[in-house]
């Protein structure tokens, strides 16, 4: 019974928030908007339970002093002062100035550092793929080497010329095989998903 239940309220509300997207209907639309309320306040709920976790296994590791100490106190800092400036007396939440400092000056050079390694990554990874000779590796590395020179910050004729050609790239085949990888993945993770709500398995085929 327990194992139904959960299933059950997330296939109903699913075809609910189906059902508002293709009638238009205004209580429809009422009950569906409590709905996406409801999951907004589980999901709200569920990433506070994963800070406190990760609080708690990282006080543990300074407590018992195992794994990387210095990591574990930076993240508990980190997680210490992005509460007090959100929560502190008269904070106005994300918008507040100290909240939003943090983001500035802190979070994002890192997210910024991170995306710059990944240049050298992408730059390894292409070496170690042109040395195996693989036919999808060059054809990868060959493809990626075409859009670089597309996209080069050359002035007059020619870099408007090289301009155009990579807008239309980057929005007519790039853009149509994103879009057929984001149909599958989303195609495979509803029946995947669907499959394991209703206990679905190989068996039952």
């Amino acid at each position: 019974m327990r194992r139904a239940t959960v299933p059950a309220i997330v296939i109903v509300v699913g075809l609910l928030l189906l059902v508002d997207l293709l009638v238009v209907n205004d209580s429809l639309g009422q009950l569906a908007d409590v709905a996406v309320n409801a999951v907004i306040l589980v999901a709200a709920g569920g990433a506070l339970a994963a800070v406190a976790a990760l609080a708690l296994r990282r006080g543990g590791d300074v407590w018992r002093r195992r794994g990387d100490p210095v990591g574990a106190v930076l993240v508990l800092v980190g997680i210490g002062a992005m509460l007090v400036a959100g929560l502190r007396p008269g904070s106005s939440g994300p918008a507040d100035p100290a909240v939003r400092w943090l983001i500035t000056a802190l979070l994002v050079p890192i997210a910024a550092t991170l995306f710059g390694l990944l240049f050298f990554t992408t730059i390894a990874a292409a070496r170690r793929s042109v040395a195996g000779r693989g036919r999808q590796a060059l054809v990868l590395v060959g493809v990626a080497a075409v859009m670089l020179i597309l996209l080069l910050p050359l002035g007059g004729e020619a870099g408007d010329r090289l301009s155009s050609a990579a807008s239309w790239a980057l929005d007519v085949p790039i853009a149509a095989v994103f879009r057929g990888i984001l149909l599958g993945v989303g195609i495979l993770v509803a029946v995947v998903a669907a499959r394991t709500m209703l206990g679905v398995g190989s068996a039952d085929e």
